[in-house]
């Protein structure tokens, strides 16, 4: 049954790729018409799991679990900003004269059929129905049992408002039950890339038990360095906000770096700042001897993702121990520096080995509406294909487009008279 569904999300996958730029546009607009209109089902939906599941949750799992208004009025406006967003199928990214006669054209295409598989978060549900959509993929879904409900409601209504439209949603499977994971995963002729959101546990497991490309990141060990250059009002808002705004997101900083020299006016700042907003703090030797009462760090917690308002802070001799440090114990996602030293922020951008590197600014920017992409599908923190905040440029691949007047190869080989140009040309 997983199979004949799967192939029915294949061919509509086709169709989404074939159909106007305007049509995927008017797909966007009754997605976000259902769910506006479904938003107190869903709402009450959502409730209900997190009556039901709140004894089996962690503090962070419950509060992704949750969703708000404010959150759908997120979602809401993501969708709408995809609406308006420009088509990026069929742009010609590269254009090249091989002879006179003879173009070729790299272009933009879409994937075909990819597969999230997430905890809690029902409103990622959205985010990806957002980007298939515009990025004329098709989509497989498959949420944890903890945000059945709401996924339930939320798929309900998209099929229903599409349907109103007489416009197809073969192109999306929402799918349950504990043993679909493995299910899918066997299915590597039809799905082209498998992004896995949740626990490092959890990514791990789908990136050693998948014959399919898989995207994505295991964690988010997030760093934030204090420089001795930091204009210390400014470091504090910044590094409150990185732990406290949203702490069970993977962006949130888990440890604090501070530079040696600025270590005995800083610590004691930021320690107290961070109490008073509830955050539970963990120091090397040198913290804890500024602020008496601080946890000392083990060992093995500098790579630790807190998830809450808890986090770790250590005192580092200066730049350079502050990039070792973090691409050691980082996990690659999103690393950040707060110096007023414009050279410094400079060679810490270009020497910390990350997804995102940012200087003065919170880490929370890391995600794919902040950057403007409208949602995003997940974070990527490999090398390849896709990297950061995976927005509708990462559910694209290209082919090449060769179009001639009677060219043969043999013309061109020696003695054949013909010559290669290789003449770039605009796009």
């Amino acid at each position: 049954m997983l199979r004949e569904a799967l192939e029915r999300v294949a061919s509509g996958a086709a169709a989404l790729r074939g159909a106007d730029a305007g049509v995927r546009s008017s797909m966007l607009e009754a997605l976000a018409a259902g769910i506006l209109a479904q938003r107190h089902e869903i709402l009450e939906a959502n409730s209900a799991d997190c009556v039901e599941h709140a004894a089996a949750l962690s503090p962070s799992l419950a509060e992704r679990l949750k969703l708000s208004d404010e959150k759908l009025d997120v979602a809401i406006r993501g969708l709408n900003e995809l609406t308006a967003a420009q088509d990026p199928l069929g742009t010609v990214l590269a254009r090249t004269e091989l002879d006179h006669g003879l173009i070729l054209e790299k272009v933009s295409v879409p994937l075909g059929v990819f597969a999230v598989i997430f905890e809690s978060r029902p409103d990622v549900f959205l985010q990806v129905l957002g980007l298939a959509l515009r990025s004329g993929n098709g989509v497989v879904l498959k949420g944890g049992r903890e945000a059945s409900g709401a996924l339930r409601a939320m798929e309900h209504a998209a099929r229903k408002w599409l349907a109103r439209r007489d416009m197809s949603s073969e192109w999306f499977l929402l799918v349950e039950g504990r043993e679909a994971v493995s299910d899918l995963l066997q299915h590597d002729d039809l799905i082209d890339l498998v992004i896995p959101r949740g626990s490092n546990e959890f990514v791990r497991s789908i990136q050693a038990g998948s014959r399919i490309p898989v995207l994505g990141h295991a964690a988010g060990v997030c760093h934030l360095y204090v420089h001795s250059s930091a204009d210390r009002s400014k470091a504090v808002r910044i590094v409150v906000d990185a732990k406290t705004q949203y702490p069970a997101a993977c962006n949130a900083v888990e440890t604090v770096l501070v530079d040696a020299r600025a270590a005995a006016e800083v610590v004691p700042m930021l320690c107290r700042e961070l109490e008073l907003a509830g955050v539970r703090l963990h120091g090397c030797d040198a913290v804890c001897s500024l602020v008496p009462g601080v946890d000392l760090v083990p060992a093995e917690g500098w790579s630790r993702e807190y998830g809450a308002l808890e986090m770790a802070m250590k005192v580092v001799s200066g730049m350079p121990d502050a990039v070792a440090h973090i691409n050691r114990y980082g996990s690659h996602h999103t690393d950040a520096i707060v110096a007023e030293d414009a050279d410094v922020s400079e060679a810490f951008i270009g020497l910390v080995d990350s997804a995102c590197v940012f200087a003065n600014c919170s880490t929370r920017f890391a995600d794919g509406y902040r950057f403007g992409f409208g949602a995003e599908i997940g974070i990527g923190t490999g090398k390849l294909h896709a990297r950061g905040p995976v927005g509708i440029e990462g559910l694209l691949t290209y082919k090449y487009v060769l179009r001639g007047s009677g060219q043969v190869v043999s013309s061109y080989a020696a003695g054949g008279g013909s010559q290669f140009a290789f003449r770039r040309l605009p796009t």
